[in-house]
């Protein structure tokens, strides 16, 4: 089974003014990432609002991101949905277009361990030889006993934990074993988990500073645990302003600021009007914001 470590953009999806997927945008995005060097691509998945798209739109981002990628670094494509039927149609399309491995949130209204772990099977099931990687986002289901079941699950890989519970998430990492893929998915625990053993991390935020998190990685693997936690403190500091300000429609903004024009966001996310941009930047000021999205 692959192992993928470093840092992964939970990549952003920009859209053209009658909201289609702007591919050519979403193209530069992916070489600007390249370039600065990432590990990988997680495409589609909260931060990519492939929750609240058509699966028309979700299938065009996946093979749009895989071709223009071409195997340069691995991508794994989230298939979830609260429709079983549409996240194996999104995972059979994604093997099709070579992706690296798939991924699913846990559904919504899916609310026990039993119901969970039949969706995961099918899903999981559908392409046997694809690693899958849950995506572990909901307070209310018991992580630990859920990823236990899971574990029957021929080509269970690892998975995506976004949560800040770093005692639970040393947990989840002994589940496995040494080819097993634990991914962080909290920005702002990066450094924590990379220090608890995590394989890597799948940020919102590494859309826009992604050298930050690809040095705490370098730092981490050197011993250099102080100068992690100040870039992680630095890091931080961004990524409160930008919840503050309301983060899908701030995330946007500074795609825009750094010369990728993403369009606004789907509902049930919310633009930013002109004075909450400018507000957004004059705070943004005030941190290390420059700085990180040059490294």
């Amino acid at each position: 089974m692959t192992t993928f470590h470093g840092a992964w953009p939970a990549l952003v999806t920009p859209y053209q003014d009658d909201g289609s997927v702007n591919t050519a945008v979403l193209r530069d995005i992916i070489e600007y990432h390249i370039d600065k060097g990432v590990s990988g691509f997680y495409t589609g998945g909260s931060t990519g609002e492939g929750h609240f798209l058509p699966i028309k739109l979700r299938k065009l981002i996946s093979e749009t991101v895989l071709q223009q990628v071409d195997g340069r670094v691995p991508v794994i494509v989230h298939a979830g949905s609260i429709s079983l039927q549409d996240a194996i149609e999104m995972a059979i399309h994604a093997e099709k277009h070579g992706a690296a491995g798939i991924s699913s949130i846990l559904p919504p209204f899916y609310e026990t361990t039993e119901v969970i772990f039949k969706y995961f099977e099918a899903l999981a099931g559908a392409t046997p030889d694809l690693p899958f990687l849950p995506y572990l986002l909901n307070p209310k289901v018991d992580t630990i006993t859920l990823l236990r079941c899971t574990m029957k699950i021929p080509n269970l890989a690892g998975s995506k934990y976004t949560g800040s519970n770093m005692f639970e998430f040393r947990q989840l990492i002994e589940l496995g074993n040494s080819k097993w893929t634990m991914f962080s998915g909290m920005d702002e625990q990066c450094v924590y988990a990379a220090m608890a053993g995590a394989s890597g991390n799948i940020g919102s935020t590494v859309n826009f500073m992604p050298g930050a998190y690809i040095a705490i990685h370098q730092y981490i693997a050197e011993g250099k645990y102080a100068e992690a936690h100040n870039l992680q403190q630095k890091a931080n500091a961004v990524t409160a302003i930008m919840i503050e300000c309301g983060f899908m429609g701030a995330l946007k903004a500074v795609m825009k600021h750094l010369g990728f024009d993403c369009g606004q966001p789907y509902l049930p996310h919310l633009p930013m009007n002109a004075d909450e941009e400018k507000m957004l930047f004059q705070k943004l000021e005030q941190t290390n914001f420059v700085e990180l999205t040059k490294m």
